[in-house]
Parts: C-alpha cells; sequence; structure tokens
C-alpha cells in the first residue's frame, strides 16, 4: 500500500474518533443507553457519530482507543475524588518548629 493512502486512513480514523469522544464529553449529562466495546456506555445522542468511527477505524484501534478513554476517565474521576477530599487550603507543606 502507498504510505499516503495509510497517512489518508489514519487520519480519517482519528477524526471520527474525536468526532465521538467530543460528543461523549458534550452528552456527559445524558444518561448512557448505549454500549460500546470494554465496557464503554454512552447515550443515544453519539450514536451516529459512534458508528461512523467504527466504519472508519479499525476494530483493533477502536478497542484501543476505546481502553484508553475508559483509562483517561478512570484517573480522572480518582483526581477529582481525591481533590475533594483533601483540605483546600492545606498546600502539602508543614511547619517546622512549630
Amino acid at each position: 500500500m502507498m504510505p499516503d493512502v495509510l497517512a489518508k486512513g489514519r487520519a480519517s480514523c482519528y477524526k471520527a474518533r474525536d468526532a465521538f469522544y467530543a460528543c461523549l464529553e458534550k452528552e456527559s449529562d445524558k444518561k448512557p443507553t448505549e454500549i460500546a466495546t470494554v465496557g464503554l456506555l454512552y447515550p443515544s445522542e453519539c450514536k451516529k457519530s459512534r458508528a461512523e468511527f467504527v466504519n472508519r477505524c479499525r476494530p483493533t484501534w477502536v478497542k484501543h482507543f476505546d481502553r484508553q478513554y475508559c483509562a483517561r476517565r478512570r484517573v480522572q474521576r480518582l483526581l477529582d475524588s481525591d481533590g475533594s477530599r483533601r483540605d483546600p487550603s492545606s498546600d502539602g507543606t508543614r511547619l517546622v518548629g512549630g
């Protein structure tokens, strides 16, 4: 295959991926009713962009990107919940000697 064909395919996949994940962020207040790979749930409002993503990317890439997205969301939730339990006035420094 010609390298430019591969590059165009990748670019098309990335564009569809970004559109789908942007939809997830935009519609994050909606109830997720659809199931993707690796347990990713998404609202029906993103069904069209999900179909485009799946059609433009290799199945192994879709699974990989879904895993990455889920991992990033998990880390963000942990950071958010950790920050809410921490005293906002504490910056982690301690006074020595009293």
